[in-house]
């Protein structure tokens, strides 16, 4: 049956046999399809699939239903780092081609609240586009702008604004999803809510999101973008802590951090901090008590053209009054509030320009609780990770009620809990191995000193191992399953569950 499917596909008369407006791709045009931003995996596809819109997916869906063993993998702009978005031998839907399917501003009560926004377009399109042509933006979102709307949906979408407005998954309406039945349908809270609450944070496991309904705001037109030093973990969690539980305007209006080795490694040491390249870091002024990582709390305040730079520099002051940081140890600059959101954009031009984009990235992405996140520190930051990753080490506090609880992502359960991301580059080669080994290291503590904490962007291979990382939500998981794709036809790079055979 397999050969059966791949005569029919690599027949000319495809697009018209299975009624698709938009086109199928076989042969060599299916390699790029079977790489992702990690360079960790290949999985060469059958066919890769360039749709028009919903029908040709739902389409899509139910012909590679009718055949044994296919599957089906929802691509965004291809930035997965274990091999998610892949599929030995099957389909995978290229969802940039439906990027321009919709945008549209939605008015309720006479003020625009809402955009419509492809499944397929990159969060970087629908700020610069809000921004230039409505004055609004979304509320809440990653640090890197160039994936697309419904990959970010289908795991959470976190950064340093979810403190107050929660995860990307928290900011939308509604949304319209191909399921794995290959049907077509509208879900909001209201509307077919087990579908769009399984759909948020759900991996691809039951449906594709091919519409998203995001909730706006005013654009601020300014930001300035603040580094702070610590010496003590203590004191940086305090002060973190302190920030994002600050009722809305009497705090800053984005707040991250990280860890960097306390010595002067262009890479992750001291010279990683400073914002501009012509602000120099001072190790001088480092407490000699300091040990063999410091801290760096980032935060952001966002202002308007017309304010008086004196009121921006005395809110700014207010905010930074109290806080423990090194005296001395600050950065900041002015910039656009597009500019502010699009800073990781730079990074990739340069990581481009010098041949490092296109490299492996064994990347960890952590939430830990509170409770756990001082014990991770003196193992993993102190020791293990004390001499730096070759890329940033984030690390910052989140809050749980900002997230919903029927959505499907697993959330540590302490009301304040840390994303922790080492976002490694790794040159080709025996380094690699190294780094996915360490990783594994940290893991298997985490799990031995029975850390409170779940993988973001989670990668396992075994049924067990995704049970225990759902814990008490498996079994609802496992329910969403079996309703919305029956057969586990999508998402097969997820290894949750496997295809099953058409009767």
């Amino acid at each position: 049956m397999v050969a059966y499917l791949e005569r029919i596909l690599l027949d000319t008369d495809i697009t018209n046999s299975i009624d698709l407006k938009g086109s199928i791709e076989t042969g060599g045009s299916t390699v790029a399809a079977s790489k992702d931003f990690g360079y960790l995996y290949s999985a060469l596809p059958l066919a890769l699939i360039k749709p028009s819109g919903a029908e040709d997916i739902a389409r899509v869906i139910k012909a590679a239903s009718q055949v044994p063993h296919t599957t089906v993998a929802a691509r965004g702009n291809g930035h997965s780092v274990n091999g998610q978005a892949m599929t030995v031998g099957g389909l995978v839907i290229d969802m940039r081609s439906t990027e321009e399917n919709h945008f549209q501003l939605l008015s309720i009560d006479g003020s625009p609240d809402y955009i419509d926004v492809s499944g397929g377009a990159l969060w970087e399109d629908v700020l610069t586009r809000c921004v230039s042509d409505f004055g609004l933006a979304p509320r809440s979102w990653t640090d890197y702008l160039g994936l697309t709307v419904g990959g970010t949906l289908s795991n959470a979408g976190v950064s340093g604004q979810a403190f107050r407005y929660g995860p990307q998954i928290s900011n939308v309406m509604e949304l319209d999803v191909v399921t794995g039945k290959g049907d077509i349908t509208v879900c909001s809270e209201t509307q077919n809510p087990e579908l769009f609450f399984g759909v948020l944070g759900g991996l691809g496991q039951f449906g594709i999101i091919t519409r998203a309904r995001v909730k706006l705001q005013t654009a601020p037109d300014m930001v300035r973008w603040i580094r702070i030093v610590y010496s003590e973990f203590e004191d940086y969690t305090r002060d973190a802590e302190f920030l994002v539980s600050q009722k809305d305007g009497e705090s800053f209006d984005y707040v991250e951090g990280f860890v960097f080795s306390n010595n002067d490694d262009p890479v992750n040491g001291w010279p990683s901090v400073p914002l501009d390249p012509n602000h120099g870091f001072n190790p001088a002024l480092i407490p000699s008590t300091a040990g063999s990582v410091l801290y760096c709390l980032e935060v952001a305040f966002q202002y308007r053209n017309g304010d008086q730079p004196s009121t921006v520099d005395t809110a700014v002051s207010g905010l930074l009054k109290g806080l423990g940081f090194v005296e001395g140890l600050k950065f900041q600059v002015d910039l656009s509030y597009v500019e502010f959101l699009l800073r990781v954009k730079r990074v990739e031009e340069e990581a481009r320009a010098n041949g490092i984009w296109e490299t492996p990235h064994p990347w960890l992405n952590l939430f830990i609780s509170k409770s756990s996140i001082g014990d991770f520190d003196r193992t993993v930051f102190k020791e293990m990770l004390k001499d730096g990753i070759g890329g940033p080490i984030l690390i910052y506090p989140l809050l749980r009620s900002k997230w919903d609880n029927r959505t499907s992502t697993a959330l540590p359960d302490s009301e304040i809990f840390y994303l922790v991301a080492l976002l490694r580059s790794v040159p080709e080669g025996p380094l690699v191995e190294k780094a996915v080994a360490q990783n594994n290291e940290i893991l298997e503590w985490c799990i031995k000193e029975g850390l409170d904490f779940k993988q973001y962007l989670p990668h396992y291979r075994t049924k067990e191992d995704w049970k225990r990382h759902f814990g008490n939500q498996w079994t609802r998981f496992a329910e969403r399953k079996a309703s919305f794709d029956p057969m586990a036809i999508l998402a097969p790079g997820q290894n949750i569950f496997t295809r099953t055979h058409h009767s």
